[in-house]
């Protein structure tokens, strides 16, 4: 069945979602499996000895050899090394976009007819251009570059938001993202005024501050242990910590668990510690919000709502904190960290079937002139948005090609599975 892909590359994990043709139209974008049935797989590269690149990362590693949040360093003179060489971070992103696109293709039974892949918002012309000729190097042809914010848009749009103006609120792993939005005259959405973002500042912060206030209650305990045992129970603290954080959004309390060499260990955390802990930080996320929208010129009262985007969105303190500084309605979907991939599957789908072009407003028939014309006051006259500055740009056409896989990547790409990135 001819189906459009969406791909979300963030600074922790990468998403990727499909929608099919259906006749004319096309299904609900839906996540897909990635890492061992799971929608999620680590945003990490490793290169092994052999020279074979695993996405997700080993289970262990000095660290010379993986690399991770390499999407942030697009643009950079400086590049990468990984396992001694010098690698360009976009070559990197493109080998993981190629990766998804490959397994996606074998999945499917053949080649997506368009894909949207998101960046930061606040990227201009020069790293998406960087971005745009690795993809082609690597034989993808015909992708489409977007703001994430703006497929974070197309998301709740295909959900339900009807909004016209919207704030988009993107916390990730460790970035976070807030911009502003517009529907153009088809129906899309485009970003205007500033982006903002704080990097690195994400849900791996909450993570850590919760597993500081772990290792205080069990600083005793660790005290007794050796050297070696100390590192062995805290191996899995990370990752206990984000279960733990994701459980407090909808439980008041949740308990983080160890297993230490003198027994498990269950230590209680409601979620009043829990917010108190990341509440400066979270405060500070919704400052920038609120002076984004200020920086354009508006008030919060003319936003339509706040879009929310990414695994910490589901906070609850997060929900609080924005409705008290901007009194419209707060949209997040229920698994946030598929948000940006579900959007981008939707724009995929325009960029295939574009929306037609609204029927202008019929007006009133103004009086006629003298010379036996219609007269319509320079006020009433419709835009020319071919040459009216002041005019949103409607997004650029976009021609699609076959999508032309390379039959052998740069780097063999295998999945490293069940592993910690």
């Amino acid at each position: 069945m001819p189906y459009v892909l969406g791909i979300d590359i963030g600074s922790t994990n990468t998403a990727a979602a499909v929608a099919r043709r259906d006749g004319r139209t096309w299904t609900r974008p839906e996540a897909v499996p990635l890492n061992a049935g799971s929608p999620l797989v680590p945003s990490v590269l490793h290169l092994a000895e052999d020279g074979t690149l695993h996405i997700g990362g080993p289970a262990t590693d000095d660290g010379s050899r993986t690399t991770r949040d390499f999407v942030r360093r697009i643009g950079d003179d400086v590049p990468l090394l990984l396992g001694g060489e010098p690698c360009a971070p976009q070559t990197l992103t493109a080998e993981l976009a190629a990766w998804v696109v490959e397994q996606v293709h074998a999945a499917e039974g053949g080649p997506a007819e368009a894909v949207v892949l998101s960046h930061p918002a606040s990227w201009r012309p020069y790293r998406r251009e960087l971005l745009h000729r690795a993809l082609v190097d690597l034989g993808l042809r015909s992708v489409t570059l977007l703001p994430r914010t703006v497929t974070v848009a197309e998301s709740h749009a295909a959900g339900g938001f009807a909004g016209t103006t919207a704030a988009v609120y993107a916390l990730g792993g460790a970035s976070f993202e807030a911009a502003l939005v517009r529907r153009t005259p088809r129906g899309t959405y485009e970003s205007f005024g500033t982006p903002q973002g704080l990097d690195p500042i994400g849900g791996a912060d909450f993570d850590e501050l919760l597993a500081g206030h772990v290792r205080t209650v069990l600083s005793r305990e660790l005290a007794a242990t050796g050297r070696r045992e100390h590192h062995a129970a805290l191996r899995g603290l990370p990752a206990e910590c984000d279960r733990v954080k994701r459980a407090l959004t909808v439980e008041l309390a949740a308990d983080v668990v160890l297993s230490l060499p003198t027994g498990p260990a269950r230590i209680p955390v409601t979620r009043a510690q829990f917010e108190a802990m990341v509440r400066p930080t979270v405060q500070a996320t919704v400052d920038l919000l609120l002076r984004t929208v200020h920086g354009a010129g508006l008030a919060p009262t003319q936003l339509d709502g706040v879009l929310l985007a990414g695994g910490s969105a589901r906070i609850p303190l997060v929900t609080e904190l924005i409705t008290a500084a901007l009194p419209v309605p707060v949209e997040v979907q229920p698994d946030a960290q598929l948000t940006a991939a579900t959007g981008a599957a939707s724009a995929a789908c325009q960029v295939v079937s574009p929306r037609p072009r609204p029927p202008a407003p019929v007006r009133d028939p103004a009086p006629v002139s003298g010379a036996g014309r219609a007269s319509i006051p320079a006020a009433r006259r419709p835009r020319d948005r071919t040459t009216d500055p002041g005019a949103p740009p409607p997004r650029p056409p976009v021609r699609i090609l076959p999508l032309d896989l390379p039959k052998a990547s740069r780097l063999a790409l295998t999945l490293s599975r069940g592993r910690e990135g």
